[in-house]
């Protein structure tokens, strides 16, 4: 861990305010003492306290946002980098350092591009690299719900999940710490339990008798096709699982190294998201 840097002047912006990182960020920061300036392309929410507005693809919206904040959190929405230039570009002339929100495992291909991007821009970076969200178990929610089965592909795979409350904290420290400018933190959970032990997992916490069914990969792709996956996306997903079966993927010891305390378990988020699968 570094010497925290925050002063009553500290100000981030955060892209992705909405998604499951972002908004357990945003709290994180505000009980830190740092003020947030949250993107937003609502005009009618830019008039509200702590939002400003402004688009990624809009480089001078974007440049206006970022005037006079110290660092930026940055997850890129969109699944092709296009524009991701000039948005780099517009964020080098105004701030100190950027932390970017970048999935692990080559899933992510955009959010790679937007990481040679900050390389070859010279803005101090830190990118944040966690396998998969324990929020991503929410997919199952309807079929527990509704009693009995989850059905899917790669039952013995062994994901890593990590609680998106872990990457925000980290997140926190590599935003108003020194120290961090350059790192590339992979980030887990302190174990990697195969999808049917998850689903027992998500069971037990909700009081439910639930059990996995596993179903063959070409069925899983035809329902992710149907849900509106691209088929590329599709297939490295199915990829990626199917390679998890004979190599569980690892566990690192980020969390702790930078906030000073354990990773958080898949059990205890599923304790704490209970009610969402009764």
């Amino acid at each position: 861990m570094t010497e925290n840097t925050t002063d009553d002047a500290s100000t981030v912006l955060l892209v992705g305010a909405s998604g499951a990182v972002g908004r357990h960020l945003g709290l994180q920061l505000a009980a830190a003492g740092v003020r947030v300036r949250t993107l937003t392309r609502r005009a009618d929410r830019a008039r509200q306290q702590g939002y400003v507005h402004g688009d990624l693809r809009d480089p001078r919206s974007l440049r206006a946002a970022a005037h006079g904040v110290d660092a930026v959190f940055l997850r890129w929405p969109s699944s092709t980098a296009e524009g991701a230039a000039a948005a780099v570009a517009a964020l080098a002339g105004e701030v100190r350092r950027v932390v970017l929100l970048s999935p692990a495992g080559g899933r992510a291909a955009p959010s790679e591009e937007v990481e040679a991007l900050l390389g070859r821009s010279g803005l101090p970076h830190t990118v944040l690299r966690p396998h998969g969200l324990a929020g991503d178990a929410l997919r199952w929610a309807e079929e527990i719900r509704a009693g009995g089965a989850v059905r899917g592909y790669g039952g013995t795979a062994g994901l890593n999940l990590v609680d998106e409350r872990d990457i925000a904290a980290v997140a926190v420290r590599a935003l108003t710490e020194d120290g961090h400018d350059g790192a590339r933190y992979v980030l887990t959970g302190p174990e990697s339990p195969t999808q049917a032990e998850q689903v027992r997992i998500i069971g037990e916490a909700a009081g439910r008798e639930v059990r996995w069914e596993e179903v063959p990969r070409e069925a899983a792709r035809h329902r992710m096709l149907s849900t509106g996956w691209p088929p590329a996306l599709a297939d490295g997903a199915l990829d990626f699982i199917h390679a998890r079966i004979a190599a569980p993927e690892p566990v690192t010891t980020t969390v702790q190294d930078v906030t000073g305390r354990p990773a958080r378990p898949f059990r205890a988020w599923a304790a704490d998201h209970a009610a969402l699968f009764r």
